[in-house]
């Protein structure tokens, strides 16, 4: 197997992994209002995993003496559930000028409808917490302080701006000793106000600016990355390290005589340098050996590295079937927490250029299979997913819900005619906002 089909390879098991995390989470989504519309006796009329644009579909099923109609379309974009009487994103007006029936979505009290349109935000999260407890029960946690990491971090240009220098090891952050695997530990450091590293022996405080989230934003670098070297732990068949001779157990020196440290160094010199020869220096047992090696297109050469609990002391933890769920719920909210303070940081021009779409989502999975990484993917996709669905733009549930809290809360039903035009005004910003985002990302590519 060739560099460039290993690469070729690597886009698409990306690819799949996104497609099927999209799915899982759009089906939820979709069957949260399915399932509290039918509950409250609601026609639904489709119930769609992708878009049958035109009407075409790949697979359909109508069972006998249902009038909803459940299938599978072409376009893989989404999904939709089309509950009857409710005006959405297909604005379809001419349902609303039939008499109304009391099966349809319009007919029922405000009350109803508000649970119909929260079901799939409601949906997306709890089955977040439930992705976090299945991971807590299965794979349990790895914890370690940042004390462990005795040879340090390494700081971006944005970090090292404001005081910190390579190989400092995060002593504590305003007082606190803290996890360095945990999912806010970057962000404890971000919204501290001192941090305390030992250096060469000395404990030195550091204090971090008000904005330091729009520095690192502005630089694109994030803030910082663990010193932990190169080594080979398994070499993938056919991969470029394969065809150069790399054999588990090597530790990377040097690249073109450069010196490489760590991992992160190693990782950038051969991003940047994909597809190209480049002389490489590898520690073997105690024997030092020159391998010439190509990295493929994607800057990927095929070495799967040395597990972390083999290069710094970590402690397992394992949780029983009550505490997986417990320890999930705490998860689930921690990470919606935390994403909802990051919202602010949209709203500079910093966070404004970070934003991105489909190709920033790919990458946040791996080249090759990890039901671990997977998960945890999908259990942070899903909480994003949520959270984004219930601003209230119109177009957005979120939207939907404000007409009917204004409504709850007045006592007034907001006319049709309005949600017409604030549908279609919220669907232009949607849209506006998905081309700004992937226009971020070709713009990257490039």
């Amino acid at each position: 197997m060739g560099i460039d089909t290993i690469a070729l390879m690597s886009t698409l098991m990306r690819i799949g992994q996104l497609l099927l995390a999209l799915s899982l989470l759009v089906f939820i989504h979709e069957l949260g209002h399915f399932l509290f519309a039918r509950l409250f006796g609601v026609r639904v009329d489709k119930f769609y995993l992708f878009f049958d644009v035109k009407g075409k579909a790949l697979w359909r099923y109508r069972p006998k003496g249902s009038e909803t109609e459940y299938g599978i379309g072409w376009l893989p974009l989404g999904g939709y559930c089309k509950i009857h009487g409710m005006i959405d994103e297909s604005l379809d007006t001419e349902q609303i000028k039939e008499p109304m029936r009391g099966d349809e979505f319009r007919s029922k009290p405000a009350w109803q409808r508000f649970f119909i349109l929260i079901g799939g935000v409601l949906f997306n999260f709890v089955l977040a917490l439930l992705i976090y407890a299945g991971i807590s029960y299965h794979w349990g946690d790895v914890e370690m302080s940042s004390r462990s990491v005795t040879a340090g971090m390494i700081f971006s240009p944005a970090a090292q701006e404001v005081g910190f220098h390579d190989g400092d090891i995060i002593w504590s952050i305003d007082g606190k000793e803290r996890d360095v695997l945990r999912a806010d530990f970057m962000r404890a450091v971000i919204e501290a106000k001192v941090v305390t590293v030992q250096r060469d022996g000395e404990l030195i405080d550091i204090v971090i600016p008000d904005d330091m989230m729009q520095r690192i934003l502005r630089g694109n670098e994030g803030l910082m990355t663990m010193q932990v070297p190169f080594i080979a732990d398994s070499i993938v068949p056919g991969s470029a390290a394969a065809e150069a001779g790399v054999l588990r157990g090597d530790k990377l020196l040097a690249l073109d005589s450069i010196p490489m440290p760590h991992l992160p160094s190693g990782r950038r010199y051969f991003y940047t340098h994909a597809g190209e020869w480049i002389s490489s220096e590898w520690l073997r047992g105690g024997d030092t050996v020159q391998l010439a090696i190509r990295p493929d297109t994607t800057g990927v050469i095929g070495v799967m590295l040395r597990p972390l609990q083999d290069i710094y002391e970590v402690q397992q933890v394992h949780y029983s079937l009550p505490q997986s769920f417990v320890v999930g719920w705490h998860k689930g909210i921690g990470t919606l927490s935390g994403y909802a303070q990051d919202m602010k940081y949209v709203f500079t021009p910093e966070g404004a250029s970070s934003l991105g779409g489909l190709v920033s989502m790919g990458k946040l999975f791996p080249a090759q299979w990890d039901w671990f990484t997977f998960w945890q993917i999908c259990a942070l996709l899903s909480i994003i997913f949520a959270f984004m669905n219930i601003i209230p733009i119109p177009g957005l549930d979120g939207g939907h819900l404000l007409f009917v809290i204004w409504e709850m809360i007045t006592g007034r039903k907001v006319k049709d005619e309005v949600l017409i035009r604030a549908q279609m005004v919220g669907m232009l910003l949607l849209i506006a906002l998905v081309i700004y985002a992937n226009a971020n990302d070709l713009f990257k590519l490039f």
